[in-house]
């Protein structure tokens, strides 16, 4: 969840060759193991391999992690596992701010700049280091009664469904214009689930076993793009 930081999950999917090409996914608790649910990660360990591509696939997403607590743990995480191809994203939290709390936060936990940063950061070292870099944008969200009550009051926008997504849109727009900028593929989860949220998301955040398969099978050509060239 954003309020707490989960556990440390981070981990081999499941038993793979040691010499296939390593793939890290690199994020927050969008991306984290969570329980029985099918993470993307999962998905594409259990899939690549029918499709003739072994691969060993690390599932480094943390929960509660920004992108700034990210980069304390980006070179132990990702690139000591010398890995061929890196998954990014970031946002939710980077993007959200603390109305709870009192007195209440008004800015983002992470600015706006502060997230450009780290981002261009973490593509420019997975280049250096030998690897491709794939970025994802952060899913979107979706009122439930529990975030209501917590983050209900400007910047937010209680009354309207889309109300939860007032900063987080812009830090999607800011991931879309780093791909183009630095040339790096692009999943855009957030447009691709912006119309269907409601269904695919556990709790408002989280992407359920559907969500977490979509957020797998758009990855899927696109890791396997990068794996060949």
């Amino acid at each position: 969840t954003w309020l707490l930081l989960g556990a440390r999950l981070g981990g081999v999917a499941c038993a793979a060759d040691a010499k296939a090409p390593v793939i890290v996914s690199f994020g927050d608790s969008t991306t984290a193991t969570r329980g029985a649910l099918r993470v993307y990660s999962r998905v594409l360990q259990e899939e690549l391999p029918k499709r003739g591509l072994p691969v060993q696939v690390i599932n480094a997403g943390v929960g509660g992690n920004n992108t700034v607590m990210a980069r304390k743990r980006f070179q132990k995480d990702v690139l000591d596992r010398k890995p061929a191809v890196v998954i990014v994203q970031f946002g939710i939290n980077d993007a959200a701010v603390d109305v709870w709390k009192t007195p209440a936060a008004t800015e983002p936990r992470v600015s706006l700049k502060t997230y450009e940063v780290n981002l261009r950061f973490f593509i420019k070292s997975i280049r250096a280091n030998g690897a491709k870099p794939i970025l994802m944008t952060p899913n979107p969200l979706r009122w439930t009664p529990k975030l209501k009550k917590m983050y209900g009051k400007a910047p937010y926008v209680a009354d309207d469904k889309d109300g939860f997504n007032a900063l987080l849109r812009e830090f999607a727009g800011k991931a879309r214009a780093i791909a183009r900028d630095e040339k790096v593929p692009l999943i855009d989860i957030y447009r691709a689930m912006e119309s269907s949220a409601d269904e695919l998301l556990l709790d408002g955040m989280h992407p359920n076993d559907k969500g977490q398969l979509q957020v797998a099978e758009k990855l899927m050509p696109v890791v396997i793009a990068a794996l060949k060239k």
